[in-house]
């Protein structure tokens, strides 16, 4: 064999029993994420039968130097679309302490939480997560002329054409690779900014929408890094006149979606999301002041409103559930970059925990 990808792509069922999983995690900054090797000793499925690992948390902003080492506990185990075939494995993880206490940026711990309380509602989520790929040397959105602008937005919209859809074929890539890897994407599209895409999760139930977001940011990143390009989930990557990044949660409960006076229960719902607008605001992503304006299709970042199919609203409620009266609302507030264990554990917790005073 002469190629590299040729090595890549050695089928090991051949040869061994042996499986190489490759264990992530978030980093320090709540954003970056990490991933590391190691060899099985045959094949697994179930996380729990996963051995726990460590890592240097002093080399990722998570531990002091003197005391350096973080546990990694194996959550949700995915399909590995890079090396292939029934002997690779991701391993979502969530890192504790020695002592078995988790870290401050585990923010998976706290939402399983939440979720373990409200199973009964069967919570389904659906994440519109935006991005924007730049140029790796020009830090510039991918199609945009160096030293200029592209023309306005209107076209490039779910658009077709060399002039309008910039970066197809790694979009392309990553949802394949999703499909493979056995998340629950459900759909791609071109955003309004030249150089910024869409794809979607869900809908899935309670922490498995965060879980499998995380794993599919990962695999975007992936494939960025392999195709030359940068990864971007800056809110406003781009100043002036052009649309910012979001990720739009939805939000149901099996009574929301299934029983007559489900609008009612969305309508209570969105009531108690008024009522604690400020914490969520503070929780849904950095930066998000320069995205929620009041315009490009969004609400203004200290004002709660909400609508049927208005985008211009913190809170979208769609025609389809005015009309039957059951469904479920789209919260647009949270921010590209926004940690999604966070965002559903507190739209949860906000809706169905949460007493008023």
């Amino acid at each position: 064999m002469s190629h590299l990808s040729d090595l890549i792509n050695l089928n090991l069922s051949d040869t061994t029993e042996k499986v190489i999983a490759e264990y992530i995690w978030i980093g320090g900054s709540g954003m970056d994420m990490r991933s590391k090797a190691r060899t099985l000793s045959g094949p697994v499925s179930d996380p729990a039968k996963l051995p726990r690992w460590n890592y240097d948390g002093s080399s990722t902003g998570q531990a002091a130097g003197e005391d350096s080492e973080v546990i990694l506990y194996p959550q949700v185990v995915f399909r590995d679309p890079f090396r292939r075939g029934n002997h690779h494995l991701l391993v979502m993880c969530d890192a504790y302490t020695p002592a078995g206490d988790p870290i401050p940026t585990n923010k998976r711990h706290a939402a399983a939480n939440i979720f373990g309380q409200i199973q009964a509602e069967e919570s389904l989520f659906g994440i519109e997560q935006e991005y924007t790929l730049l140029q790796k040397d020009a830090n510039r959105p991918l199609g945009w002329p160096l030293g200029g602008y592209p023309g306005p937005q209107g076209p490039y919209y779910c658009g077709i054409g060399a002039d309008k859809a910039f970066g197809r074929e790694i979009v392309d890539a990553h949802y394949n690779a999703c499909l493979y890897a056995g998340i629950n994407i459900s759909g791609i599209n071109v955003e309004v900014m030249p150089g910024q895409w869409e794809f979607q999760i869900g809908p899935s139930p309670g922490i498995s929408a965060a879980d499998e977001l995380w794993v599919a940011r990962y695999i975007l990143e992936r494939i960025t890094e392999m195709a030359g390009v940068v990864l971007s989930l800056d809110p406003k990557p781009i100043e002036g006149d052009w649309n910012g990044a979001s990720a739009h949660t939805n939000f149901s409960t099996k009574a929301m979606r299934e029983e007559e006076g489900g609008y009612e229960l969305i309508k209570k719902a969105i009531h108690k999301l008024q009522l604690r607008h400020a914490d969520h605001i503070a929780a849904y992503g950095e930066g998000n002041e320069r995205r929620l304006t009041g315009r490009h299709e969004t609400a203004e970042i200290n004002t709660f409103s909400w609508g049927v199919a208005d985008r211009g609203a913190s809170i979208r409620v769609g025609r389809k559930t005015e009309k039957e009266g059951r469904g479920y609302f789209e919260d647009r507030r949270p921010s590209s970059n926004m940690d999604p264990y966070v965002v559903t554990s507190m739209i949860a917790h906000t809706t169905l925990l949460w007493e008023q005073p």
